[in-house]
């Protein structure tokens, strides 16, 4: 890493011919107008800007694709030296602005998308105590500013005639010293007075731009990908925070090699586009899958297959990536997620909010994945299920699990084919407490009860015919409501962590949850009987199903309908986790 402060001019100059240009991975956005006149009102006090990085490029570039800065052209014919990591919108400002000759591209507040030029009233920008940024005039493309809808002009400075005889620089001359002074001579005109406030404009603006130095640290072109990535996410305040599927993107994009060989350019988003909408169309519940979360899944496989590397996927091993591995294992990838997709179906989880852990996910296609179709027996089904209950209920999958996949695969693979049981399954834990603090969906554990509740079969309380299953929570507009509503509980001196906890929740239809709503459980039992039709045993069944007492939610009777009920979610979760829960007493 070196620093270096190299004049504004010079790096300009890189710039408009493409030795210096964006990685890919750089999102498109510009500046504001206001922020445009900003940075030209620091460069021309000669105040510091900050600093920009930049990364050394060798003779087959970065590894990234690249692009020129807006506005740039690429004279390098692919060679280009040094790639921007920080400071795009700076250097894209003051390049359009200063250097390129054509207007600036920007937007007002609003974000409407405009094309202005920059220009200097010199007499207020050598008043004494004079606003500098006021003093930074912008003006639209055709060079005339209007009010009162168009019909009045209150500034024209169409032509260079105009723009000297009112006194205002246009700073795209700035770095053109001919041009300069030709606009010089017609702007002072053998007048002693405007002669003397072009001296002090001179040393006052167009001196400081012109000596300008920008602090530059550059990155040696050995850099690692990993700290590209990390120094771009520290640096890069002004703009949106870089994932690795973008860095990725650019190292794909940037593959030449490939491209020859194979005649075509990979487009990564592309490809992640297409694979997700085939995934969410089939498969709800996948709808929010991530692109981190399969190239992830990808990492698992292709580190599993290949000798003598450990089995990673951390974002150093993302990005480590080549561009054949990825090509070899997303179709398979791809693949396992249809298949985890019914996977989830048969345990419940059918809609993407009700997904417990997204980032069991890449484990989950990474074992499908390797195995195959020995998912598909009884017993490997049976593992799979323990194997994900545990996670859920055990929540250990929050937080960095990116260290727990590799041991997924590898140990749910081994336990598959006759081995040891996974630590995953082993370490599993749920202690009775927790029903009690389980109120939200930010809990997966919270998720999981509901998806078992569906598993016993639980049918909506006006609806009765069938259970409730992926198409009828869409159909029924299902959503999670209070047993014991909200208000009933209250009256009635229930404390607020029994009354929020997931105990007293279950899944019901919008309908049932309108006639719900703050009822006494007595009253709103009677008005589903009455605008249903159905008969009181019916209902008491459909109540069953929801490991509800009917006897006890009749008599209004929360205290013995809660240690019913929760005694009851904790025989539920022993089954899928295949191990007694902790009591009260156990855990302390």
């Amino acid at each position: 890493m070196a620093l270096d402060s190299p004049q504004l001019d010079a790096l300009l100059d890189r710039v408009a011919v493409g030795r210096i240009q964006l990685p890919d991975f750089q999102r498109e956005w510009k500046w504001d107008d206001e922020r445009v006149v900003s940075i030209l009102a620091t460069v021309t006090m000669g105040y510091p800007m900050g600093v920009i990085m930049t990364l050394e490029t060798g003779p087959d570039g970065a590894g990234f694709k690249a692009r020129t800065l807006a506005g740039a052209t690429d004279t390098t014919g692919g060679r280009e030296e040094e790639l921007l990591l920080d400071g795009q919108q700076r250097m894209t400002s003051l390049f359009q602005a200063l250097r390129s000759g054509r207007p600036v591209d920007t937007r007002d507040l609003r974000g409407k998308d405009l094309k202005r030029w920059y220009y200097v009233d010199i007499e207020a920008a050598v008043a004494e105590n004079g606003d500098r940024e006021k003093a930074i005039v912008s003006v639209p493309e055709e060079k005339v500013v209007r009010s009162q809808f168009g019909r009045r002009v209150d500034l024209d400075l169409s032509t260079p005639e105009l723009e000297s005889e009112q006194g205002y620089f246009p700073l795209s001359l700035v770095f053109d010293n001919s041009a300069m002074l030709t606009w010089m001579f017609r702007y002072v005109k053998d007048d002693p007075a405007r002669q003397a406030i072009w001296t002090k404009f001179q040393e006052a603006v167009v001196n400081n731009v012109i000596r300008y130095q920008v602090p530059t640290i550059r990155l040696g072109q050995n850099t690692a990908k990993e700290a590209v990535c990390t120094v771009f996410e520290k640096v890069n305040t002004g703009g949106v925070p870089l994932n690795v599927f973008e860095l990725l993107t650019a190292t794909f994009a940037g593959n030449k090699a490939f491209s020859k060989r194979e005649g075509y350019d990979f487009r990564l988003p592309e490809h992640w586009d297409n694979t997700k909408s085939e995934l969410a169309t089939a498969h709800p519940v996948l709808a929010d899958l991530q692109s981190t979360d399969f190239l992830q899944a990808v990492c698992l496989v292709s580190t599993y297959h290949r000798e003598g590397v450990p089995v990673a996927c951390k974002r150093r091993n993302m990005l480590d990536l080549e561009l054949d591995q990825y090509l070899q294992w997303a179709p398979r990838i791809a693949d396992a997620l249809h298949w985890a997709g019914r996977f989830l179906a048969e345990q419940c989880v059918f809609r993407a909010e009700d997904l417990p852990y997204s980032t069991q996910l890449p484990p989950l296609a990474a074992i499908r994945t390797v195995l195959g179709t020995d998912t598909d027996t009884d017993e490997a089904r049976a593992k799979l299920a323990r194997w994900y209950w545990c996670g859920v209920f055990g929540e250990q999958y929050g937080g960095t699990v990116d260290s727990r996949f590799p041991r997924d695969l590898e140990q749910v693979v081994t336990w598959i084919r006759g081995g040891r049981v996974p630590e995953s399954v082993q370490d599993g834990r749920f202690v009775e407490t927790r029903l009690l603090s389980m109120q939200t969906r930010n809990s997966a554990a919270y998720k999981g009860v509901f998806a078992l509740l569906l598993q016993q079969g639980c049918t909506d309380w006006f609806h009765l015919d069938k259970p409730l299953d992926g198409n009828l929570l869409e159909d029924y507009k299902a959503e999670i409501y209070r047993i014991f509503p909200a208000r009933w509980c209250e009256k009635n001196g229930i404390d607020t962590q029994r009354q929020n906890s997931v105990v007293n929740k279950t899944l019901l239809s919008h309908r049932t949850g309108r006639i719900v709503g703050n009822r006494a459980p007595a009253a709103y039992l009677q008005m589903l009987e009455r605008e249903s039709g159905i008969q009181p045993n019916w209902l008491d069944d459909a109540l069953l199903t929801h490991l509800v007492e009917p006897s006890l939610l009749r008599d209004s009777d929360f205290n013995a309908f809660f240690e019913r009920r929760m005694s009851e979610l904790l025989v539920l979760i022993e089954r899928v986790m295949g191990r007694r829960t902790m009591r009260a007493e156990e855990e302390a």
